[in-house]
């Protein structure tokens, strides 16, 4: 079985030509998710498909009593944005990208944007311990901290689009999915931007999300508000709780089998 039959994109109705394919699965700090949703939000983009495999979890995704779909697709102006609500395992990393890169090719993708984080330092730890007020409280006093956002590509004309918008990341590794993109973009030598910003361990990381959305904002001319984000952090950080345990859960196990600490 090859990745196509593992991983299926289903999609209608695209009406973009040369979008940018930006890319938002669980990582440390949620930024992908968060930035991804955000923009889906603000943008208003619309719901156009999702991605199905019998690799994810056996997982249904509640929204209002409704069921969604944990990985869904949406498109605005020139614009396509893949968000997942699950955490994706690295046993699974290696398909879903290749299949991802495929899909960007066939749809005439110029460029793929995969959203991470880095962990700078962790306090999950509360999580089954804190309150609700004593999380809220840390979102506070993590709101007043700067987040640096570093940027890395696959080509050089992806990496000169970077110059003055984000500090390169110079040396290092990217694990889970969002490395595993950049990897399979490399090797078929596709345009691909990642951004790595800083956050705090699993633990959701809206402001994290606010600095990504600023490079976008000068990368792509979207002109995204992010203050109603910086107004919400503590409502996402509660909403976004159980998923940061799932993703904690999972970089822990992925640090314990390749035996040395990785970024991403």
């Amino acid at each position: 079985m090859d990745e196509s039959e593992k991983v299926n994109f289903i999609v209608k109705n695209i009406k973009s030509k040369n979008p940018v394919l930006l890319v938002g699965f669980p990582s440390t700090g949620l930024v992908g998710n968060i930035v991804s949703q955000y923009l889906i939000d603000q943008l208003k983009l619309r719901h156009i498909g999702s991605v199905d495999s019998k690799l994810f979890p056996p997982i249904a995704v509640l929204f209002a009593g409704l069921v969604n779909v944990p990985t869904r697709i949406y498109e605005g102006d020139e614009l396509i944005v893949v968000v997942s609500d699950v955490p994706i395992s690295p046993v699974i990393s290696y398909d879903v990208s290749k299949a991802l890169v495929n899909w960007a090719h066939q749809i005439n993708a110029r460029e793929i944007v995969s959203i991470t984080g880095v962990a700078t330092m962790s306090d999950t730890s509360m999580y089954g311990v804190a309150s609700d007020e004593d999380i809220a409280k840390i979102v506070r006093e993590r709101t007043k901290q700067k987040h640096r956002v570093f940027g890395v590509a696959t080509t050089p004309s992806a990496l000169k689009k970077l110059k003055n918008k984000a500090p390169i990341f110079g040396m290092g590794t990217v694990a889970g999915i969002a490395g595993s993109i950049m990897t399979e973009c490399s090797l078929r030598n596709f345009p691909a931007i990642g951004l790595l910003s800083e956050a705090y361990g699993a633990a959701p990381d809206p402001r994290a999300a606010i600095e990504v959305i600023k490079v976008l904002n000068s990368l792509y001319g979207m002109n995204v508000d992010t203050e109603k984000l910086f107004k919400q952090v503590e409502h996402i950080e509660l909403g976004f709780r159980k998923l940061a345990e799932q993703v904690g859960k999972a970089e822990k196990r992925e640090v314990g089998e390749r035996g040395m600490p990785l970024y991403g």
